[in-house]
């Protein structure tokens, strides 16, 4: 008699125990599949913002980043290219090539410099901002809004980066040698397209383009969302779609 009893408040003590956790674990699954607050939504976007161009800028600035990729490998200015084309025609394919290469490495040489220009301007993205960019229809809402609004900001600080890039690499000497180079071709007309300023709204144009496919990763692919808060934002996203 004695051992059902203990056996019974054993029974008992571990249902009211079993009770209380799964009490416990239905509060907290509560929590995460709650509708965040409008702060959660802003430091869920900037988080997701933060994540982007942080993996962006670490992979346009290995070698090769701008110039292995066909989406944003940097080409001659498009009023060069008639240049390009005329100098291959003569033979200076090596001068071609050593334009192409040196830009592309000056645009992911100055890529390592963009984490933190970019981190400054998410800081200043409002609540609003936030909340409406969440739940619009657009994939890239969030790289859009962040391209719209820091562009002109992040080109005058990426401009002296670039023209420092340009130097380190080569690509001023390469950019010189190719426009005296046609220059002094009979019968055309001169050319001197501003090279820092074309490279580095280029390697902009790259980061952003990288960014808006690390927004679409989040947005779409749930083991893309690597912290809770991301979980419980884009969770939130997806449950209200329309």
């Amino acid at each position: 008699m004695r051992r059902l009893s203990i056996l019974l408040l054993l029974i008992t003590g571990f249902s009211v125990s079993s009770c209380d956790t799964l009490s416990q674990t239905a509060q907290i699954l509560g929590q995460n599949l709650g509708n965040p607050t409008s702060t959660e939504i802003a430091l869920g976007i900037k988080q997701a913002l933060e994540l982007g161009t942080s993996n962006s800028s670490d992979r346009l600035s290995s070698q090769n980043g701008f110039f292995g990729n066909a989406a944003v490998k940097l080409l001659f200015p498009p009023e060069a290219q008639k240049a390009e084309k005329t100098l291959r025609s003569l033979g200076l394919n090596t001068l071609a090539d050593n334009v192409i290469l040196s830009i592309n490495r000056a645009a992911e040489d100055a890529a390592k410099e963009a984490k933190p220009i970019f981190i400054s301007a998410i800081k200043q993205m409002t609540i609003t901002d936030a909340t409406s960019i969440l739940l619009g229809n657009q994939s890239d809402a969030a790289t859009q809004y962040f391209q719209r609004v820091t562009t002109s900001q992040l080109m005058e600080k990426f401009r002296p980066v670039i023209q420092n890039s340009l130097a380190n690499v080569g690509a001023t000497k390469y950019w010189g040698d190719a426009i005296t180079a046609y220059n002094q071709i009979p019968l055309t007309a001169d050319i001197n397209p501003d090279l820092s300023s074309y490279v580095a709204q280029k390697a902009i144009e790259g980061l952003f383009y990288e960014i808006a496919q690390e927004e679409l990763k989040i947005r779409q692919n749930i083991s893309a969302r690597n912290t809770t808060l991301l979980q419980k934002v884009f969770g939130y996203a997806d449950r209200n779609k329309g």
